[in-house]
């Protein structure tokens, strides 16, 4: 298991402003907070075997069959289940296109596969892909991925952030159609409840039988599960008006830009990738920000193929953006 993850809160005391996850810290869910308090009592039960009745939600909701769907506990534990199946399935080794979530190869050596990077490994038959990838917040286009389908065996890749940009990407059902496409899916990012572990997979049939064979049985717990099917059945969203969050990521990224000693590289989505051109590390930085400006980032130096310099941060509100510039010129022009 890794710990090498955003979202570190519990190494300190005093966080008020909190970048270092992909998703908006401050989605309310004050209905679905109430919902669950009325549901409290499911905990005193065994929840499904298996989530049927929200893989059909999920399902209804893309037009696809119940049978294109495995809803797991969180992405993170779809990422190991895919890995573990694809060894029944005779795959030997995959192609990773770096640098991405580090939990791919993670998951790929504990089923022990070989993982190769995709950049040095372009005709590799077995594809894994973040899209939009996480750390980088490129967009691969929605072309380039049909392509990629009609060349390779499989294409494994994590859709997690699909609601945090405007660029069009592969549908459930294409995926689907298309037969050796699996897409992950995370109604944590969706709706920004890390806390509440609510992931799902999408595939032909063929593969979502393999798949249910590595699923731990009760593994969605039974709050999970209602979560999942209220969300999916009330008009929520974690963020009110995309448009203008993307916008106002955009924004931030102009703003870190100016900053000298920083290099920022373009965004598609909410996040994006920062590097540090002066003599402080990533490391240095986020210690400095977390206990002088109660501000947490993401070190981005543990994802493969960066180093100590590269650091992530997710767009959060335009008072809380502006702060955090300030914050991040300060210790650069200090160090």
């Amino acid at each position: 298991m890794l710990n090498t993850h955003g979202d570190d809160l519990y190494r300190y005391d005093d966080i008020r402003m909190n970048f270092s996850s992909n998703i908006y810290s401050h989605a309310g869910m004050t209905e679905l907070k109430d919902y669950l308090k009325s549901k409290i009592d499911v905990i005193s039960s065994y929840p499904e075997p298996e989530p049927y009745l929200l893989e059909q939600l999920i399902a209804g909701q893309n037009n696809i069959s119940a049978d294109n769907v495995l809803v797991t506990n969180g992405a993170t534990d779809a990422i190991f289940i895919i890995a573990q199946a694809l060894t029944r399935a005779a795959v030997k080794s995959v192609a990773i296109a770096q640098p991405t979530f580090s939990e791919y190869e993670e998951a790929c050596r504990v089923a022990g596969l070989r993982t190769f990077d995709y950049a040095m490994h372009p005709n590799h038959p077995v594809l894994w892909m973040c899209n939009p990838n996480n750390p980088t917040a490129k967009v691969c286009p929605l072309g380039v991925m049909r392509s990629l389908s009609e060349k390779k065996r499989l294409v494994i890749v994590d859709q997690s952030y699909s609601e945090y940009t405007d660029k069009p990407l592969m549908s459930p059902r294409e995926a689907v159609s298309r037969g050796n496409v699996i897409q992950i899916y995370s109604l944590t990012k969706t709706y920004a409840i890390p806390g509440l572990r609510i992931g799902y997979i999408v595939a032909a049939a063929k593969h979502i039988r393999l798949l249910r064979r590595y699923l731990r049985t009760w593994s969605v717990n039974a709050l999970a599960i209602e979560a999942g099917k209220w969300l999916l059945t009330h008009n929520v969203k974690a963020v009110d008006d995309i448009v203008a969050y993307l916008r106002e990521a955009q924004r931030l990224n102009n703003m870190l830009a100016q900053i000298e000693g920083i290099t920022v590289f373009p965004t598609e989505t909410n996040f994006m990738l920062c590097r540090i051109d002066v003599p402080i590390t990533a490391a240095r930085l986020k210690q400095r920000l977390a206990l002088e400006h109660h501000i947490l980032i993401r070190d981005a130096s543990t994802f493969t193929g960066l180093d100590s310099q590269y650091f992530r941060v997710a767009a959060q509100r335009s008072d809380e953006n502006d702060a955090l510039v300030s914050a991040v010129r300060r210790c650069v022009r200090s160090q």
